[in-house]
């Protein structure tokens, strides 16, 4: 049987910039995909400061540029063309030291007609900034093309080596004008409705979490991230940005490309599809998904979480408040309930409905359910 490997998955998309493209690889895959965005690229090209920091460019060309975004470098080279000063500014770097963070942002540089001197192997800043300072920058003007956010750490340490540092803000992260789709996103990782978010930069993650806790839901993100749901982050910057947020194990690709991201999620839910024989029929269990005999069954959030309760233990009685529990968040709740969504799953199952069995006083088990 071919399952498509993100079928039956819920993934939550956090990203801004390319989410249609993200929204669609992740589709293509099966997936359901919940947007949710957690900031706003806010670009600055009618900004004085950066009007006045490309001038300052011009007048006294670098001895060094630090590119660390394709997109920065490119919206730096729209607003000078605006202004007319893209061939000047494009003159003022031809003899600098370029040093590009990634491969996006080396390809910008080019593609303005600027030649890569210097690249970061693994597109994380302190690597770049350790192969920088590891010239003789003294006395050295040095251009940091920023990424979203101030760069101090690395204005400090040039400050330390005696370089002049200019800073060129092309654009700035914030938070979105309307953080209902993203808190949307936080209640669904919260409640398990999305067992996936993705993220493409470190403040995105920052970002998701400070609107959980402006609803006081941080602390139960965090616990949801810890305790199955995937923070899949595009590179290692992002996942230090999740990392010092407390999620213990982000999952990254070996390198940050959104297709590599999909594809480590792919590959990561893959492994979590459980065959089981019930009733002597095959069931393919994905996520919220089931299939049987090549059938498709796509279960309601409480009937995925009562089946994904009993699969985890196939044969063995799960009692009721623990049911209750997982479908309802109270062990408390009405157990009937808990009776008509048995009732519902049975009659979805099929012929192998009859291999969910109530038992009297206890609670639930999944038949004499085989692993396959």
């Amino acid at each position: 049987m071919q399952v498509p490997p993100l079928e039956g998955w819920t993934i939550g998309v956090t990203a801004d910039r390319r989410a249609d493209e993200q929204a669609e690889l992740l589709r293509r895959r099966g997936a359901t995909v919940l947007h949710g965005p957690t900031m706003a690229t806010a670009y600055l090209g009618d900004d004085e400061l950066l009007r006045a920091a490309t001038a300052s460019v011009v007048d006294a060309p670098p001895d060094y540029l630090i590119a660390t975004t394709g997109i920065g470098v490119r919206a730096w080279f729209e607003a000078a063309q605006a202004w007319g000063m893209s061939h000047a500014l494009a003159a003022a770097l031809r003899t600098t030291r370029v040093m590009a963070r990634g491969p996006k942002a080396a390809a910008a540089v080019q593609a303005v007609g600027l030649t890569v001197w210097g690249r970061s192997p693994n597109e994380r800043m302190d690597e770049l900034t350790a192969l920088l300072l590891a010239e003789d920058v003294a006395g050295q003007r040095v251009v940091v093309q920023e990424y979203g956010m101030a760069s101090p750490e690395l204005r400090a340490a040039l400050a330390d080596r005696r370089a002049e540092v200019v800073e060129v803000p092309v654009y700035r992260w914030r938070l979105p004008d309307d953080p209902t789709p993203a808190l949307r996103l936080v209640e669904a990782a919260c409640n398990g409705r999305a067992q996936a978010v993705t993220f493409t930069s470190a403040p995105a993650v920052h970002n998701l979490f400070a609107i959980a806790a402006d609803h006081g839901r941080d602390d139960d993100l965090r616990r949801a991230f810890n305790h199955g749901v995937v923070a899949a982050c595009i590179g290692a910057v992002c996942a230090g940005g999740a990392r010092r947020e407390g999620i213990a194990e982000p999952l990254e690709p070996p390198m940050g490309r959104l297709g590599l991201l999909v594809r480590a999620l792919s590959e990561h839910f893959e492994q979590r599809r459980q065959t089981l024989v019930l009733d002597g029929r095959t069931v393919v269990r994905q996520g919220s998904s089931l299939f049987v005999d090549d059938r498709a069954i796509a279960l309601a959030p409480l009937e995925y979480a009562v089946f994904d309760a009993l699969a985890a233990r196939p044969g063995v009685v799960v009692s009721r408040p623990v049911l209750l529990e997982r479908g309802w968040g109270s062990a408390s709740a009405d157990p009937r309930a808990l009776e008509a969504t048995v009732t519902r799953l049975r009659r979805r199952l099929g012929p192998c409905g009859t291999a969910l069995h109530p038992v009297r006083g206890r609670g639930y088990r999944l038949g004499d359910a085989v692993t396959a």
